[in-house]
């Protein structure tokens, strides 16, 4: 029987899947499973690492029962997952505690005493990307004040992808989108000493630098005993999660600037920059620059920290009103509708900034206090009227977040849930001004890890051949923005962006105040005799 199969493993925070594809990209099957993570000390994020290889290897074993004969017919496997974290293994491969995810910001003070250092400038202009508290580097530093015992133990230091190749390759390895980002610098593609050295880090727990689409690891006989294939499968290291959506829905086009956004809980906003020389490094040192499986192209990035979460929070609050008078509603019954009662609601009559998380903003700009914002309302504005305000709100976040990278591209590919909204398409292409084209393919991550593993197996015989084959064909045809709508929002931006700067004194007094009635409120839940002056508090 022909291998004439891939399969994609994409291995995100809230699910697992195993997705199966033709050597010409078509998706034949899929295979699902919940991932699993836990909160700790209240901004800490930790997942099991042995529970996500078995939710992983689960999924591989569905997927041959969705797909006839696909332990025969697969030609590789080719892994991506969600990015940075730590995920820290001894000298014999096992856990050397629970991995912390990107979602923990325990390293937050850490890394805020960086990014306000000389050394956190030089270790931008080295990796390109701007240091953060998710990342693997402040999380080793956390680790080593808080955790020693685990970082005694630690032998090589995975990111989640890393994980998954190593168990099912056993070899210990690294790809250039996460490696270079976290520890190195985006000119030479490897690991820089210099930068690991400013972090105070030890360089013998990093993994060598491989690249997924030129070298493939084998399949090692536990791992295909857990997964029911053949041992000896070639396998691929995929890059992030982020870089394998983009390529999966078009970032790359080797004839036009194109950039690619992905509308989800949060929103990642990317620009192709061609060579080393075309990447902009932006004065506040935000944003990453991700190695892009085609050689010497980079995927810059800026993500705003909540993107349709900010429609999620305004609709559940029109269905906690409409629960108080009885009526049940779910958030499908009132989105079914919402695009025409967006459509129609007047044009930039309120800003909104979508600072909706209680993490506050990381892009363009990184500030833990933001906070999500109207200005302008007045007694005439409606709830279509502030729904219609949060998508432009979007819009223009998403046009500061290009703005900090360079010039807007002159078209723009859209995926994620929100991508088939048409307000949202029609708002967000008039606020940056450009063309926006909708991808279709469903499982865009797990496709871009599949198309590495296609050039590495030769089933393509280079990624422009692949892209002709697996994403051209899935893209809508291009929207070009409304004029009118574009100019109003042009006139616009300016006082959006003059409103969030001059909101951070207002962010910063909200949240002293906060903590300060934090503080207080834990005094006075103090055992008596603690504070003797409130013993006799009423």
């Amino acid at each position: 029987m022909a291998r004439d199969l891939l399969v994609g493993v994409d291995a995100g925070t809230s699910v697992i899947k195993s997705v199966a594809f033709t050597a010409a990209g078509e998706q034949v099957g899929v295979c699902a499973r919940p991932n699993r993570y836990r909160t700790v000390e209240g901004v800490g994020a930790e997942q099991d690492m042995s529970d996500t290889w078995t939710d992983a290897a689960a999924t591989l074993r569905g997927l041959a029962e969705v797909v006839p004969g696909l332990a025969e017919r697969v030609a590789a496997i080719a892994v991506t997952a969600q990015g940075d974290g730590t995920w820290l293994v001894d000298a014999d491969g096992e856990p050397a505690g629970p991995a912390l995810i990107w979602l923990d910001a325990r390293a937050a003070a850490l890394t805020a005493e960086l990014r306000a250092s000389p050394q956190g400038r030089r270790h931008f202009e080295s990796t390109g990307s701007g240091l953060a508290a998710c990342q693997m580097g402040p999380q080793l530093l956390w680790l080593e004040r808080h955790r020693p015992d685990v970082m005694a133990r630690a032998a090589t230091a995975f990111h989640l992808k890393d994980w998954l190749y190593f168990k099912l390759t056993g070899d210990r390895a690294a790809d250039a989108s996460e490696g270079v980002h976290s520890f190195g610098d985006f000119r030479t593609m490897d690991y820089a000493a210099a930068t690991i050295d400013g972090l105070g880090l030890r360089g013998d727990l990093l993994p060598p630098i491989i690249d997924g689409a030129s070298r493939t690891g084998s399949l090692g006989r536990a791992a295909a005993r857990a997964i029911g294939f053949g041992e000896g499968l070639p396998v691929c290291l995929g890059p992030i999660d982020i870089v394998a959506t983009a390529l999966g829905a078009g970032l790359y086009d080797r004839e036009r600037d194109t950039g690619c956004t992905i509308v989800g809980s949060t929103g990642m906003h990317m620009r192709l920059a061609r060579s080393a020389e075309a990447v902009r490094l932006n004065p506040d040192s935000t944003g990453y620059t991700l190695a892009f499986p085609v050689p010497g192209t980079f995927a810059q990035l800026q993500s705003n920290m909540a993107s349709t979460l900010n429609i999620d929070w305004l609709v559940d609050l029109a269905r906690g009103v409409l629960k108080q008078h009885g009526v049940e509603k779910s958030r499908t019954d009132i989105f079914l509708d919402l695009d025409d009662h967006v459509l129609k609601a007047e044009a930039g009559t309120i800003l909104y900034h979508p600072y909706i998380s209680e993490a506050g903003e990381r892009g363009p700009f990184v500030d833990a206090a933001a906070r999500a914002q109207f200005h302008g309302l007045s007694a005439r504005h409606s709830f279509n009227d502030l729904m219609r305000a949060v998508y432009e709100g979007l819009g223009f976040a998403a046009r500061d977040c290009y703005a900090a990278m360079g010039p807007i591209p002159p078209e723009v590919r859209i995926t994620g849930g929100a991508a088939r909204s048409k307000a949202l398409r029609v708002i967000l292409g008039a606020a940056l001004g450009t063309r926006i084209r909708t991808s279709k393919r469903e499982e865009a991550g797990a496709a871009g890890a599949a198309m590495v593993a296609a050039v590495a197996t030769g089933l393509a015989p280079d990624m422009d051949t692949c892209i002709d084959r697996w994403v051209t064909p899935t893209l809508d045809e291009a929207q070009d923005p409304d004029p009118a709508l574009a100019g109003r929002y042009n006139r616009l931006f300016p006082a959006y962006t003059a409103a969030r700067r001059a909101s951070a004194p207002v962010w910063r007094a909200m949240r002293e105040a906060r903590d300060a009635d934090d503080r207080e409120a834990a005094g006075w839940r103090m055992p008596r005799g603690d504070q003797s002056e409130k013993e006799n508090a009423p």
